[in-house]
């Protein structure tokens, strides 16, 4: 029976022949002349035999028959693929399809080494990963990186050319990490390049990249798609990527983005790339300052949308969460309601195969995306490819997406302003209540958060192909925080042992104009830090919890899937822990930047009735530990409450502050985050 876990060699090289030598123990996939392309059949024991005596492991290929590869090979080996073209998700259906529907791990090892050298290395990459984490007997696996794999999605072409450099003149041992320029794409005579830590981030960019994975637009197997509260997730993941992007902006001076309301008006910012397609051979285009969106005329890509076609479904969407319902393919009413209504209206934007009514409501979010990426050929008249907004690995390297973004949540705040307030009874806690907060780093002053710069190194070798073997390093700047604790005292005066969800935000204390921020602004500002499960005895009771527990997060090893690192022993826990996911914001992006002179900032602690707040699952093994933006593979959404409460509806009447807000068993402290503009090198 064949190992799955040589399925994960099939990532290695990714436009290299199938035949030749993977992995860092030299192993060779034993193919079948059948299996090999027409190139390479007529000289198969050439070919087949070129690696010689250094090969350490043989893989026996099984000859099968082959399901019908029509459809995924009708998007051409060196063209851009992009989930958010209907084609294109149609496409990775249907392959995702073919590799969930093989009996076996024999036949999936079978069926992907043929299509690995026919289909596009980016759709295979894509299909296969959906595949290894939805299927039954392959999701102990430990996917690689997106960026191992392809690093011409995260790095510029300059640093790819010196990295082939490195790696053709200088023995594995002896080579040197390339260090990626801080400021490759703009200058500072371009406000929003301020943001580049962010927006640049590869951390970000892979967590985006694989909660797409994780959270797939299409399959004929509806449950690969039908995961707890999906459409509610794509809503509060996005969500706090705004809220935390104009934190960032109030780090730097900068006032909080404005949404792309009118689809008509120029779009301000330019944005250039600098980065080159490996598998296209293309460069990714820009888009000029003052673009305008255009019609969409692209037969090749089988797109004809016209920009009056989103008005109408913004305008359709509107009208149903002002009747409070939508209208189903059948001509039901599916009410938006407070349970369900943000879920549905998420699978309904965003939109999947789980929306009541595609041709109803369209295809708001993803046309977005396109239209975007398109502004500079949208009529292919220069048989030019989507740019970065086109690409959930590259999409966030954009200005634009997060003046996309805002658009999409102001129509999700829309439905959420006319939800009824939470009342006093049911934010409160009868007989619990907060004493007092206070944040620690070491040896730093109390409530006192300090950021600054790491450089850190990513091994992208995986990716690098026709090139000698052996570890090729990048190293790129990043932000980074120093750890801290939150310590809380808590009371219960209940008499008997309790429990408690303790939930953490922050968010800046004044708006742009240095004024105090008023609770209807700052409850959208509000990122989440952490949320985890406390036990109270009766009295007082102190919870201390770090930062690097946090529930939104995961370390930097696994955003860059260092899984050879640190690992535990085998068969344990905490190696089934260990062993997923790659979906969590990273670590060292958890508090915004700040400023030289301190960003002031609020912190809020709530400790909620865990009784009212629980879902009884197993959670052991499941990657629960960045369930916040990701929910948990193949459970429930780990919590009862709306995501984002108490902050996700507008407050109480009479509230007008968030002082004002507070119950008992609430507590704020102001935080100062301040940035030291100083340079650290990561410690391995």
């Amino acid at each position: 029976m064949a190992d799955k876990k040589n399925l994960l060699l099939l990532f290695d090289h990714p436009t290299e022949p199938v035949f030749m030598d993977k992995g860092k123990r030299v192993t060779v996939f034993d193919v079948p002349d059948s299996f090999l392309t027409d190139r390479y059949r007529p000289i198969s024991n050439e070919v087949q035999s070129r690696v010689g005596d250094k090969v350490e492991q043989r893989v026996p290929v099984r000859e099968i028959s082959i399901p019908d590869l029509r459809i995924p090979m009708s998007l051409g080996r060196d063209e851009q693929f992009s989930l958010f073209l209907p084609k294109h998700r149609r496409i990775a259906g249907r392959l995702i399809d073919i590799f969930m529907n093989m009996r076996s791990v024999d036949d999936l090892q079978s069926v992907a080494v043929y299509a690995r050298d026919r289909v596009n290395p980016v759709l295979f990459n894509y299909a296969l990963s959906v595949a290894l984490l939805h299927r039954p007997d392959t999701q102990g696996l430990d996917l690689p990186s997106f960026s191992q794999t392809f690093p011409d999605r995260f790095i510029d072409s300059q640093v790819i050319r010196k990295m082939r450099e490195e790696s053709f003149v200088v023995q594995p041992g002896s080579r040197m990490p390339i260090t990626i320029p801080r400021d490759y794409t703009a200058s500072d005579l371009d406000p929003e390049h301020r943001l580049w830590y962010f927006r640049e981030d590869l951390g970000i960019n892979l967590h985006h990249w694989h909660w797409h994975l994780v959270y797939p637009f299409e399959a004929s197997d509806r449950s690969i798609v039908a995961k707890d509260r999906r459409g509610e997730l794509f809503y509060y993941m996005h969500q706090q990527v705004i809220a935390r992007y104009n934190a960032e902006r109030f780090s730097n001076n900068l006032a909080r983005v404005l949404p792309f309301n009118n689809l008509r008006d120029p779009i301000a910012e330019g944005y250039f790339p600098k980065m080159d397609s490996l598998v296209a051979s293309r460069a990714w285009p820009p888009r000029f300052e003052s673009t305008r969106l255009s019609d969409l005329n692209r037969e090749a890509d089988q797109l004809n949308v016209e920009i009056g076609d989103l008005e109408r479904w913004r305008d359709r969407i509107y009208e149903a969460i002002h009747q409070g319902f939508v209208m189903d393919e059948r001509g039901n009413r599916v009410p938006l309601d407070e349970a369900t209504g943000i879920d549905t209206l998420g699978n309904m934007i965003e939109s999947s195969i789980l929306s009541p009514n595609r041709v109803l409501y369209g295809d708001l979010h993803n046309n977005g995306h396109t239209f975007i990426s398109y502004a500079h050929d949208p009529t292919s008249k220069h048989l030019e490819s989507f740019g970065v907004m086109g690409d959930v690995s590259t999409a966030m390297r954009d200005p634009v997406f997060y003046k996309w973004h805002s658009y999409i949540d102001r129509i999700f705040q829309e439905h959420k302003s006319r939800l009824p307030a939470y009342t006093e009874n049911q934010l409160n806690y009868s007989g619990v209540s907060i004493a007092g907060i206070q944040v620690d780093t070491n040896g730093g002053r109390p409530n006192n958060l300090t950021t600054f710069w790491q450089q850190s190194d990513v091994d992208m070798s995986r990716g690098f192909d026709f090139l000698p073997r052996g570890n090729v390093f990048a190293r790129f700047t990043h932000l980074q925080h120093l750890p801290f604790t939150y310590t809380i005292s808590v009371n219960n005066d209940s008499g008997a042992q309790r429990f408690g969800y303790v939930r953490i935000f922050m968010a800046p204390k004044n708006d742009e104009r240095g004024q105090p921020m008023l609770m209807r602004d700052q409850r959208s500002m509000m990122i989440e830090l952490d949320k985890f499960v406390t036990s109270l005895n009766p009295g007082p009771n102190t919870i201390r919890r770090r930062s690097t527990e946090s529930s939104v997060t995961i370390p930097f090893e696994r955003s860059f899937r260092n899984l050879d690192a640190n690992r535990p022993a085998a068969g344990t826990a905490e190696e089934l822990e260990f062993n997923f996911c790659g979906c969590g914001w990273p670590n060292h992006m958890l508090v915004p930047k700040g400023l030289p002179e301190g960003l002031q900032c609020v912190l809020f602690i709530m400790v909620s009735n865990y009784e009212n707040d629980r879902i009884d699952q197993q959670l052991v093994g499941r990657c629960s530990d960045a369930a916040s933006y990701c929910g948990v593979r193949d459970r429930l959404y780990p919590d009862r409450q709306s995501m984002g409460f108490p902050f996700d509806r507008l407050p109480r009447s009479g509230v007008d502050r968030l002082v004002n807000f507070l119950t008992p068993n609430m507590s704020i402290v102001d935080v100062t985050i301040r940035h030291e503009n100083r340079t650290v090198q990561r410690q391995n």
